[in-house]
């Protein structure tokens, strides 16, 4: 038994057999599709398809939560801390959450007893770019699904946490890996059911896919990648390619074969996947094109990279597409979740619209139905709704045209290549930095306040070009950089956001920058958590600060809440690390102070008997 377990890669498995768990429910496609409207469970990335991370709960509220406190907290174990940026799973009386290096734990809500945990067995020379992190798992069935950094999908047996298979998508020795959380849909068309997962890995020059999966068996059923001109696979043969064939949106060489970018062009989906239902379209974003060094990639827009992608589930093809960095030269990436709600245009209609914000510090508003729409153009800039700056100086460009959806750019703020014989190009400096004006952390969406609840950071950059060559394994940027602060009093700022106006509501500050997404409820409460330790309560309304407790370490989890024997409990994961503190500059000086650590924390009310006095 020992032996076959460290043979299919499992380095410690423990269980505990309880009762609770031999009458545990299967997960139900309904279950999944009706997330957000059942608070008694929290089954998907984003509390839902549409990704809104809004709960209807309300027993915590603006007039209690000052009351809140611990109710028990569990910590991951022994020196593998690192970052924990995970959204957990709740269902049936379990959490199941990820950890650093590729873990998983399945706890007793309520009493956060460890009811078994698995750990990956990864090689010595895994290459993830930005921390050993994962961003959460999904459930479907008796399985839950979680992906390791040796780039395969893992699943096991939700009430044991024996392994029922695993697969391997990518050679991790040259970059490939997975980081987010997968992401379970049924596909009207065919009427399967899929595990749909994208790869990680573009600062080693790997392309871009996204992946469909049979939830019970692991096998493939589809992928499609998000280079222009390479190929998509379908039922393990090779499909379409995506876009033209001939890759008019990568430059060429003179004998007509592409040049080095677009042999390891990025456009990786690293974050999870919407789902319009109506539609029956995946929505993600794509990832910055490799390498960062524009020069190496001009001229061109580097088609697929760095926007939101639509897809098929039936077959893996791109339907639509919007980019919101063409020809991305500062690694601005696209990925950041697409949220899909009710948008109120000047005309007083009402259509289904994707909400996201970029990297590259703008806010966009896009058309859901025209980007999901079968046949006609793929890269459609007539989707796009409204663009809105959502962090301060920008100086890359001055706004995006709302006619052509392409940015404004300002000259000069490409980093120069070097000059013949140097190594590097002049620097410059360019806001905002590469870290985004929000990066992967998720923010949310609450249909009471119609706001958007989105965690920025106001920092810069100096930027210069390297000259660079691929070689596998190694880094492939082409750009060198410093982080820097913007302002002296704040890197992070909490804004809430207008959709229909752009207007920032009201905005709270960090010290530290803001790493952890967002959570809203029916309580007029947002919940996050901060770089030094706090999870913190706001008014959603007015941004008034109501309560913070300190976990003792850094957060960059995502929280969630729940019903539980007719009480309402919040949860998250403490633990620093993720890209910040990695990257250096002046956040490595500023984030040194923050301990590491490793732990998930769950809060409660007291009894009514304690609060009424």
């Amino acid at each position: 038994m020992k032996n076959s377990l460290f043979k299919s890669g499992v380095a410690l498995l423990a269980l505990v057999a309880l009762p609770a768990l031999a009458v545990a429910k299967d997960v139900t496609w309904e279950d999944i599709l009706n997330d957000a409207e059942t608070p008694e469970d929290v089954l998907g990335y984003g509390v839902g398809p549409k990704a809104q991370r809004f709960s209807p709960l309300e027993k915590i509220n603006v007039d209690n939560v000052g009351l809140l406190k611990p109710k028990w907290a569990f910590s991951f174990g022994d020196e593998k801390q690192r970052g924990q940026e995970a959204q957990a799973i709740v269902h049936d009386g379990v959490i199941y959450v990820t950890a650093s290096y590729s873990r998983i734990f399945a706890l007793d809500s309520r009493t956060g007893r460890r009811l078994w945990k698995y750990e990956a067995r990864l090689p010595e020379d895994i290459r993830p770019c930005c921390d050993v992190i994962n961003r959460g798992a999904a459930i479907f069935g008796d399985k839950v699904f979680f992906g390791a950094l040796d780039a395969s999908l893992i699943a096991l047996n939700k009430e044991t946490g024996k392994v029922a298979w695993r697969e391997k998508f990518g050679d991790h020795k040259v970059g490939y890996t997975i980081t987010g959380a997968p992401t379970i849909v049924k596909d009207a068309e065919t009427g399967r059911m899929l595990l749909i997962h994208g790869n990680s890995g573009d600062e080693f020059g790997v392309i871009g896919r996204l992946y469909a999966r049979d939830p019970e068996t692991g096998k493939e059923i589809w992928s499609r990648p998000f280079v222009e001109g390479h190929k998509g696979t379908l039922d393990g043969a090779e499909s379409t390619p995506t876009g033209d064939p001939s890759a008019p949106s990568w430059p060429n060489t003179e004998s007509g074969e592409k040049v080095e970018a677009w042999s390891h062009g990025g456009g990786a989906p690293w974050q999870s996947a919407s789902f319009d239902v109506e539609s029956n379209t995946l929505i993600v974003g794509a990832g910055n094109p490799a390498p960062w060094n524009t020069w190496e990639r001009t001229p061109g827009d580097s088609l697929y990279t760095s926007g939101q992608a639509y897809v098929n589930p039936a077959n893996g093809e791109l339907v639509g597409f919007y980019q919101h960095t063409p020809n991305d030269a500062w690694d601005f990436s696209g990925n950041n979740e697409i949220i899909i709600f009710d948008y109120k245009q000047e005309d007083g209609t009402t259509i289904r619209a994707g909400a996201h914000a970029d990297r590259n510090g703008f806010f966009y508003v896009t058309d859901i139905e025209k980007l999901s729409a079968r046949g006609g153009e793929i890269n459609r800039p007539t989707a796009l709704l409204a663009a809105y700056p959502f962090v301060d100086q920008i100086t890359w460009a001055k706004g995006i045209d709302l006619e052509t959806g392409r940015p404004i750019e300002v000259e000069g703020q490409r980093p120069p290549p070097p000059a013949e014989g140097e190594r590097q190009g002049a620097t410059i400096q360019v806001t905002p930095p590469f870290l985004g004006g929000k990066n992967w952390n998720p923010m949310a969406y609450s249909p009471q306040t119609g706001l958007f609840y989105i965690p920025a950071n106001n920092w810069t950059e100096d930027y210069w070009t390297e000259n660079v060559t691929y070689n596998p394994g190694a880094a492939y940027l082409g750009q060198g950089f410093r982080i820097k602060r913007l302002y002296d009093d704040h890197v992070g700022i909490l804004r809430a956001m207008d959709p229909t106006t752009g207007k920032i509501v009201w905005e709270h500050k960090e010290h530290m920058p803001l790493w952890a997404g967002t959570l809203t409820t029916a309580g007029n409460l947002i919940f996050t958590g901060t770089s030094d330790g706090y999870v913190k309560a706001f008014n959603a309304a007015t941004g008034e600060e109501l309560w913070k407790f300190q976990t003792g370490s850094g957060i960059i989890s995502v929280p969630v809440t729940w019903e539980e024997d007719g009480k309402q409990y919040l949860g998250l994961s403490s633990g620093y690390g993720g890209a910040v503190p990695l990257w250096g500059g002046d956040m490595a000086v500023l984030t040194t102070q923050v301990s590491q650590g490793g732990s998930f924390w769950v809060f409660e009310l007291p009894s009514d008997e304690h609060a009424a006095n």
